[in-house]
Parts: C-alpha cells; structure tokens; sequence
C-alpha cells in the first residue's frame, strides 16, 4: 500500500514488545510514530502535541484506554483527535462500550501488519475529509452571508431611494419618511424587538407611504382644506402602497406598514377597519411614529405644534387611535427629548 500524504500517530500500550511492532509496521511507509507506555503519559503528551490519530489500549495499568479516552474528549483542543482502541478482546460489549466512548475503531491484537496500515490510514483520511468539508461548509456559509449582506444593502439602497421619491412629490413633507423610520425603529428598540426586527420596521417605515406616488400632484400639494372627494381619493394610497410592494416576494412584510398605517386601535382607521390586535404589530408601531412626525413638522396648512401639545394628543390617542404600548413608549421618547430635537429639522 503507498502512502501519500504524511501522517503522525500516537501509539499508548504498555506492552513495549507492542509498541516496537506498530512502530516498525507504521514506519515502513514513511509515517511518523510516537510511542507511551500510560494513559496518564499520553495526557501530558497531548497537552503540548496534537498528532494526527491515537491507537489506544484498552487494558493499561493506572488510566486504562476509556479513562484516557474520556480525558481527551472532555478538553477542546484535543477532543477531535480520531482514535482507535487496541485490544485482544473480542466480545462485543468492549467494542459496544468503545464507540460509545467515542472510538472510530478496533484493531485486534496481535498486529496484521496490512489491517494496522490501512484501518489507520482510512481513519486518518476520513478525518481530513471531514475537516476539509467543515472548512468547505463554513467557507460557503461566510460567503452566502456576505451575499446576502450584499443584497440587504442594495435593498435597503433601494428602499432609501424610493422613500426619497415618495417625500419628493411634496416639499413641505421631505424627510417625512425617513423619520417615520427613524421613530419607528427606537419605538421597536425600545419595545424589545431584536436587531432584525427593528431592521425591517425601519425599511417598512421608510416606504409606509410609498402609495402616495398614485395620488394628484394637486391633491398632495394642496394648500387648501381637501374636498370630502380629495379625502377620499388619500385615503386610497395604503392600499396603492400594498398594490406595490406585494411584488416584493422576497419580503412580503414590508406591504405591511404601507397597508395599515392608518388604521386605528379601536377600529375606526382605514383602508380595513382593523382593530387592536389584528392591526400588524409592525403597522401599530409605525402609525404612532406617523403620527408624531406630522404633529412635530410644519404643514401647508399650520406650523408644527408644540412639544407639549404634540405630547397631549399622543397621550389622549392612547387607546383609541394607537395601540397603548406603543404610545406609551412614544410618550417615554418625548418626556426624554427635553430639548424637542424629535422634529423635522434634527432626523
């Protein structure tokens, strides 16, 4: 049999006459052999060694083979070490016990040089085998996740750009969206939601209006109290906003907060008529956020309302229009702004 590629293997026995056998059969084919006559030798030896396969005896005076095996399990560094269990024995509860141990194998003794040869050969194989198709999966895995690292910042990009063009229909409103997400994602943080989470709150709030891109330019950018005809024609951009963004199969929840935004806690909003808890929580977050940000912004038809003002409604609405919780946390976010910097002209 030729060996190609060069090994190093650690032989425990305290049969000497053993120890020379396996080292000569091993070291004809270029294969280096250390040799210890104890259990308790082989531990200190793996403390600063790391050979490529240990053929243990079982029957040892002192540490015998599955004391010494169950050390090298219990330490880190040394546990994925393959070994192969020497024995004379031949009943099955030795080698039942052994593999449950952890033992790759069994080599019969005395030595059949071509058995000794290849059953360490083949294990010291596998095991590369094995380590190489570990390294091969966690390569793959790094890669898809930078892959998909990738494609959330070109999504997100995306999401950015069309939040942009959103806000861009009205210049009174620019930055409306972005801050609706800023809101809305410190609402999440706050709230306990995970980085994930409040990742996607945050691209939900940036397109919540995004059905505003199928309403007049002239509806938008009135400066004029809108007819009950214009109201109602507003009032048809979240479901515009879910016509939208259900293409985006591979994140259908972003629909979320454009569809339901406007929806209120005791059931009053639009387009659905959703009422508490079968409002999306993701939504319930995003129209307390909505909310406060036209509150805290200037308006064709007013300027921004004053912080206590805009703290009185958030405060009244709670539990009515907006879910408590979250209004509540939203009031926690106000109380702590003491220098009113929540507004359009700091997000």
């Amino acid at each position: 049999m030729e060996i190609k590629h060069s090994a190093w293997i650690l032989v425990v026995d305290d049969d000497v006459q053993n120890l020379k056998v396996a080292s000569r059969i091993l070291g004809d084919y270029g294969v280096k052999v250390s040799c210890l006559a104890s259990g308790s030798d082989a531990i200190k030896f793996l403390a600063f060694n790391k050979p490529d396969l240990i053929l243990l005896d079982v029957h040892m005076p002192g540490m015998d083979g599955f004391e010494t095996l169950e050390v090298i399990k219990g330490k880190p560094e040394i546990s994925k070490i393959p070994v192969i269990f020497l024995t004379a024995d031949e009943d099955a509860e030795t080698e039942t016990r052994g593999f449950r141990a952890g033992a790759k194998d069994f080599i019969r003794k005395p030595f059949i040089p071509d058995v000794l040869t290849l059953r360490t050969w083949h294990t010291i194989e596998l095991d590369r085998l094995q380590a190489d198709l570990s390294k091969e999966v966690e390569k793959a895995t790094q890669d898809l996740m930078t892959e998909k690292d990738r494609v959330r910042r070109l999504m997100m990009q995306l999401v950015q750009t069309m939040s942009g063009a959103i806000d861009a229909k009205d210049s009174v409103t620019n930055g409306h969206s972005c801050r609706v997400a800023e809101y809305a994602m410190e609402i999440a943080k706050r709230a306990g939601f995970d980085e994930a989470a409040q990742q996607n709150i945050y691209m939900m709030g940036l397109l919540h209006d995004i059905g505003k891109i199928g309403i007049r330019d002239d509806i938008i950018q009135s400066n004029n109290k809108l007819t009950d005809e214009e109201y109602r024609i507003i009032q048809g951009h979240p479901g515009i906003g879910a016509n939208i963004l259900k293409n985006v199969t591979e994140f259908p929840e972003l629909a979320t907060g454009a569809r339901w935004h406007h929806e209120r806690y005791d059931g009053k909003g639009y387009p659905d008529g959703l009422a508490g808890a079968d409002i999306p929580v993701e939504a319930r977050i995003i129209a307390v956020a909505d909310a406060y940000d036209a509150m805290s912004s200037t308006r064709r038809y007013r300027p921004n309302l004053t912080q206590a003002e805009v703290r009185r409604r958030v405060e009244e609405a709670s539990g009515t229009q907006f879910d408590p919780k979250f209004a509540g946390i939203m009031l926690q976010m106000i109380d702590e702004d003491t220098e009113y910097t929540m507004s359009e002209h700091n997000i």
